[in-house]
């Protein structure tokens, strides 16, 4: 089938999304332009929909690209979609490499990233999902579209990769089990001279030989066929690969040693020797680095697979008054759902009864469980603890915080940082260089080397074959992601786009908003001061009777510390709003006045008497209030928005990482610089608004640097957008996604410090990788075409190289789960 996704007889109907309809004449006028393209038969435009279903002519055949081009031809738009593919066969940086291109040349196809360690192909563009999958067949490679079941990692996934785990185990065993006595018939012989004599006393050199050829072919036509069946046919589409490096090599090794042994009369005086334990441990090697691999591929994703079971299995929903066990997936919103203790809780809701604590640790990082209570909302997967209560299910599905978070994880681990562009230039031509490397060393060796030549030709170049397989170049940088991401999302970390993984690092200036992200971004009552003839609990009640009847959330504020406190509040009467000066209202026949200090120099009362507390008030950026009852000063009140108790050691541990520390907010600037006294804050830029905050940003980044932004995500949309990187705070259940390209999930700063060690960690990680998979396959190279032979007459055996070859993947591997260790700077007590 052609990549160009042709539609005839028996294929389903076309459908594509279209964007700026807003009448019935706009859908005559798209139905137009789609009949006009050759082959189509007939259409139907939706509306409401927003979508064109178009069916082929019988016998004729529509190009997809013809009917995007014809829609946007009449002045619509086929918006670009995204398309996960699992892709199955890829086994190094440059089967990467080739897909790639194959699905970028797909017509529609505008983006197209591949990563190697998840095995999956993310597509963005107009292109027909049946095209993408013929692109990636056609290019040598199994591939199926993964729905929204597979991207959250379903059963039928993990069973596959189990069965290939269990594949390339039983094909080590054999391997090993046929290449061993090979080795050590053949090495055995060169490296114990009393063993080459009992060899050759008991067995014989012919004998020996003839067993090793038949292991050796064993081991080839069954555990190594692997490697032919897929090298082979790269090579004959000029698209070698790893499998091709390794059957060429093998092949090569083998066919020599057959030839040696059965005739031996067509090889030059001296050049008759065979090297069937070098093909046959090759394989064994390889295989064992492969195994190695998957089951270290399998401990990278773990993250993923921990929050997929996170997710609890049925929901105890009520229905028809009684609560009957259901599949979590029949859940619909509105529905009333029981979660009994020590229950993961189904679905994201809102309390309507009961009460308990949950432990949200999975969302937020924060270990410490948190009440809830009627009206509280809770979170799918989070663990209720003893109580048990009823919830209303609100999200569902693919709408839940944990459903999004997983979607948000793979996203960042299925994605590319700028750091990957020059790997992926670098390994495009890797293959074939190794093989023109190969064909030198052959040929220099033939022509320049010792006798026998041939024989030293062909050791050598099947070394460098062997061992410059790229398959750690193209697990270093995917893999150290998926754990860096894994880890992240474990300490409420959220990386919505992969390249903040890398910008984040570069960060030198952290901008900071203060309400709700230094602070708690709610007032609440800080400070309540009486005179010795008042008791406070009366003042408070008196003073919260009076600002029950205004909705500032000042007045707010105090009304509910009354509450807290369990203060019963009395009627008040007269209650008066005195403009520019404060409010006053008689409770119970009391007057009570309640306003700033010239209000109460107004009522002829003096201040003084809190001169020292007004100062110190003063000092901490609160605005003190006043309050006279019956017409005797009583208290000075400060309502204020708290730092929350995360923030200083926040700050603390950005200055230790280096960073600067700025604040800009819309408050007045008194406040502000008082609070940015108290937490050791660099900079303040106060009093802007939200255009303001991107000009601040400017500023800063002119001064200082990379500039990371600090917000929640919504107010703040446009500074997230112009910084570097945007963190978003979030609280659980309330994310501003689409706002940032970090969402910290705990609503603390802490997150900040975390994710900034954690984006260094990971790209250091990143880069040891790179270091030894360029660095080891680059400097090993010349040693396996016999570089240091001149010098020492040390020569690398083809065995040796097998051997250091899946070494290298192993330790890239290694390094990178070395992340699954990491411990952040700050973690929620």
């Amino acid at each position: 089938m052609s990549n160009k996704n042709l539609a005839g007889v028996g294929a389903s109907i076309m459908s594509l999304p279209i964007e700026g309809m807003t009448c019935a004449s706009c859908v005559g006028r798209v139905e137009a332009a789609l009949r006009k393209v050759e082959g189509v038969g007939s259409v139907a435009v939706n509306l409401a929909t927003e979508r064109a279903e178009v069916r082929p002519r019988r016998n004729a055949t529509v190009e997809r690209a013809a009917l995007v081009q014809a829609i946007e031809k009449a002045g619509y738009d086929v918006p670009a979609q995204t398309i996960e593919l699992s892709v199955e066969g890829m086994t190094c940086a440059s089967c990467v490499g080739r897909v790639e291109r194959a699905l970028r040349a797909v017509p529609g196809v505008t983006q197209a990233t591949v990563n190697l360690a998840t095995e999956r192909a993310t597509v963005r563009g107009t292109a027909a999902t049946d095209a993408l999958v013929a692109a990636i067949d056609k290019a040598g490679y199994d591939a199926r579209i993964l729905d929204a079941l597979a991207r959250s990692g379903d059963d039928d996934a993990a069973s596959r990769k189990d069965a290939e785990r269990l594949s390339i185990k039983r094909d080590l065993v054999i391997a090993t089990a046929l290449a061993l006595p090979v080795f050590i018939l053949e090495m055995g012989s060169h490296l114990i001279p009393s063993m080459h004599h009992w060899v050759m006393d008991t067995v014989g050199r012919e004998s020996s030989w003839y067993l090793q050829f038949l292991l050796t072919t064993l081991v080839l036509l069954i555990p190594g066929r692997r490697f032919f069946t897929k090298g082979f046919p790269a090579l004959l589409r000029l698209a070698p690969d790893m499998n091709s490096l390794v059957a060429l090599g093998t092949l090569a090794a083998y066919a020599y040693s057959a030839v040696a042994t059965f005739k031996p009369g067509v090889l030059p005086a001296g050049t008759v020797n065979v090297y069937f334990e070098a093909a046959a441990v090759i394989v064994a090697l390889i295989l064992l680095g492969r195994f190695l691999e998957a089951q270290a591929k399998g401990r990278t994703s773990q993250a993923i697979q921990r929050l997929v079971g996170l997710q609890p299995k049925v929901a105890h929903v009520v229905r028809s008054g009684r609560p009957i066990d259901i599949p979590i997936g029949d859940v619909v919103a509105g529905e009333v759902v029981e979660v009994r203790p020590g229950e993961r809780v189904p679905v994201d809701g809102e309390l309507t009864g009961g009460d308990s604590y949950v432990d949200e640790s999975m969302i937020t990082g924060e270990p410490v469980p948190v009440q809830k209570r009627a009206g509280s909302a809770v979170v799918g997967g989070t663990v209720n603890q003893r109580g048990a209560f009823t919830l209303r299910a609100t999200a569902v599905g693919g709408h839940t915080v944990l459903a999004q978070i997983i979607r948000l994880v793979e996203q960042a681990q299925g994605s590319k940082l700028p750091i990957q562009a020059v790997v992926d230039r670098i390994t495009m031509w890797f293959v074939p260089a190794v093989m023109i490397a190969a064909s030198i060393t052959f040929l220099v060796w033939l022509a320049f080397g010792p006798s026998p030549a041939l024989t030293f030709a062909l050791v050598n170049a099947v070394a460098v074959l062997i061992i410059a397989c790229p398959c750690a170049m193209g697990l270093a940088t995917p893999t150290s992601i998926m754990v860096g991401t894994g880890r992240g999302a474990e300490l409420g970390v959220l990386f919505r786009k992969g390249e903040a993984l890398q910008l984040l690092k570069d960060a030198k200036v952290v901008a900071v908003d203060k309400t709700g992200t230094l602070t708690e971004g709610k007032p609440v009552l800080t400070d309540l001061e009486v005179v010795d003839t008042f008791m406070r609990a009366d003042v408070l009640a008196y003073i919260a009777a009076v600002e029950s009847r205004s909705e500032h959330p000042i007045a707010r504020a105090i009304v509910e510390a009354a509450e807290k406190e369990g203060v019963v509040l009395a009627a008040s009467a007269e209650f008066e709003s005195v403009t520019g000066m404060g409010v006053c209202a008689n409770v119970e026949g009391v007057r009570v006045e309640i306003g700033a200090d010239r209000y109460m120099r107004s009522l002829g009362l003096d201040v003084g008497t809190f001169a020292q507390t007004a100062e110190r008030l003063g000092r901490e950026g609160k605005s003190p209030l006043y309050a006279a009852i019956d017409g005797f000063l009583a208290a000075i009140i400060a309502v204020a928005d708290p730092i929350k108790e995360s923030t200083p050691a926040a700050i603390s541990a950005l200055h230790q990482l280096g960073l600067k520390v700025a604040m800009i907010t819309g408050d007045n600037e008194r406040t502000a610089k008082a609070v940015a006294a108290r937490l050791g804050i660099d900079e303040v830029v106060a009093e802007v608004l939200p255009e303001g905050k991107v000009e601040a940003i400017q500023h800063l980044r002119a001064a200082h640097g990379a500039v990371a932004y600090v917000g929640d995500g919504i107010n703040d949309a446009p500074a997230l957008a112009e910084a570097e990187v945007g963190l978003a705070i979030g609280t659980g259940t309330d994310i501003a996604m689409e706002a940032a390209d970090v969402v910290l999930m705990s609503g603390s700063l802490q997150g900040v410090p975390n994710a900034i060690a954690l984006s260094k960690a990971t790209i250091g990680n990143i880069r040891q990788n790179l270091f030894w998979a360029f660095a080891y396959n680059t400097a090993l190279i010349p040693l396996a075409a016999g570089m240091l032979y001149p010098i020492n007459g040390v020569l690398l055996s083809p065995v040796f190289a097998a051997g250091a070859m899946a070494l290298s993947s192993v330790f890239v591997l290694g390094n990178a789960l070395r992340l699954r260790g990491f411990r952040p700077p700050l973690i929620g007590e």
